[in-house]
């Protein structure tokens, strides 16, 4: 068998110039820093003056993961157990956890062949052949400035808030940790009812919103928007985005008033129209993993209960601080439908038709979110004696790291929080490894004949 030139030579020792560096697989330095980090984090979080009363190991490494993995659910309270070195320990984690992920997801999508800039094309490229922290950084030093400007706008207009109520220190602290947990969706919060407090509040609420929304959108659509201020300008992508979430947002709110307008327990307790427009729009758009709520979660109803599993196993944008299957993958799935049922076989929108492959990536990331979620229901439906709709609604806020709970993350048991634990880094870490694995695609040189069968 003959083999070219550059085959013969790539194999070659190389007998001058400096020493090549230990070649890493992403997915795999990605996984390695984020066990890192949340075993650094559980070691800081067992200090003892970290909390106000000791936390186990088991607690302790479960608030690392949950906030590595900015998901949001806690099995002890933030705000009263921890104190504020803990408290800032899990921000920092959170922050590393947002801002990592992103990066990597942008770098994946560059190295797939996304269009932006030429020059962050070629570091992404070479970030993934080297795994080159210094190149990696030049990629990952704009998506830092991006970020830490959304978080300086939000801290300014909510400490603008918080400061009157609760004095500067108090005000700027929590302007602090609300502004960094809502960017990067986390859904962390200092009170044991979250943001419920705040819900008729226009300035707080619509501020958190718009943070996790910003977050939950990413560096390339957001990037995108600045710089082509016009829609007949944006890419498809940044199109498909922009109007399903706009969409998903404007349905789930719809859906929240109408279901909870008269329950006693959320909306009900509400006086006036807008009040509750104001709580079923922020109890609408956290879903898709921000993890805040404004209202009993434990007290929805179930038909608003199973909006929330949708909503939060749709996720956010791609390459963005959210989870999920991402906006992306959910129009994909709906709109080839739609073409399917009215006898089309391309895929078109936008006027733009859609590549076989992509249809491909789209069916292969939703079927191991469902794999994973079933699995997950499965396992904890054999350890926990709770309401089924308890266990579904934490299985799929985990692997969405959303951070949504009916009360049950508390009662999961040792055995429970384990596999909660292990479908956040799933949820988190699953769909950027899949991403990464089509970067380095091996196309099949032989072709079979075609067959056909019933399904469905």
């Amino acid at each position: 068998m003959k083999t070219s030139l550059q085959d013969q030579t790539s194999h070659q020792p190389i007998a001058k110039g400096p020493k090549r560096r230990r070649s890493i697989k992403p997915p795999l330095l990605l996984l390695e820093s984020f066990l890192v980090l949340i075993f650094i984090g559980t070691c800081l979080l067992k200090l003892p003056f970290a909390t106000v009363t000791p936390v186990t190991w088991m607690e302790a490494a479960f608030t690392a993961t949950s906030a590595m993995t900015v998901t949001g659910l806690v099995v002890v309270d933030t705000g009263s157990q921890y104190t504020v070195f803990g408290q800032l320990v899990i921000l920092c984690l959170i922050q590393l956890g947002g801002l990592g992920l992103m990066t990597f997801a942008v770098l994946t999508a560059l190295a797939l062949g996304f269009k932006l800039r030429l020059k962050q094309q070629l570091v992404a490229q070479e970030a993934f052949n080297e795994v080159s922290l210094q190149t990696a950084r030049k990629a990952g030093s704009s998506i830092a400035l991006f970020a830490l400007v959304s978080e300086a706008i939000g801290f300014i207009i909510l400490s603008y808030f918080f400061i009157p109520e609760l004095g500067w220190d108090e005000g700027l602290y929590n302007a602090l940790f609300y502004t960094i947990s809502a960017f990067n969706n986390a859904g962390f919060a200092l009170s044991s009812n979250s943001l419920s407090d705040y819900v008729s509040h226009p300035g707080i609420t619509l501020s958190v919103t718009g943070l996790f929304i910003t977050g939950g959108l990413g560096y390339i659509v957001i990037m995108e928007v600045l710089e082509k201020r016009s829609w007949s300008k944006l890419s498809v992508y940044v199109k498909i985005i922009l109007s399903t979430t706009l969409f998903l947002n404007l349905f789930a709110t719809a859906a929240i008033l109408f279901l909870e307008f008269s329950n006693p327990s959320t909306l009900g307790t509400l006086e006036g129209f807008w009040n509750k427009l104001l709580a079923a729009w922020f109890q609408g758009v956290t879903p898709r993993t921000a993890g805040f709520n404004t209202l009993d979660i434990g007290a929805l109803t179930a038909a608003s209960s199973v909006l929330l599993l949708l909503l939060m196993f749709i996720g956010g944008a791609p390459n963005s601080t959210a989870s999920g299957i991402k906006i992306s993958t959910f129009f994909i799935l709906i709109t080839a439908t739609k073409s399917f049922l009215q006898g089309n076989l391309n895929v078109n929108f936008f006027g733009r038709s859609l590549s076989r492959e992509t249809l491909l990536k789209a069916l292969a990331t939703t079927t191991i979110g469902m794999i994973t979620i079933f699995l997950a229901i499965f396992m904890l439906t054999t350890l926990v004696k709770d309401d089924f709709l308890d266990i579904a609604f934490e299985a799929v806020s985990a692997f969405g790291t959303v951070g949504l709970s009916r009360g049950t993350t508390s009662e999961l048991g040792t055995a429970g929080q384990l596999i909660i634990m292990a479908v956040m880094l799933i949820g988190r870490l699953g769909p950027l490894t899949l991403g990464y694995t089509l970067t380095i695609r091996h196309k099949a040189h032989v072709k079979y004949a075609t067959t056909e069968f019933p399904v469905g």
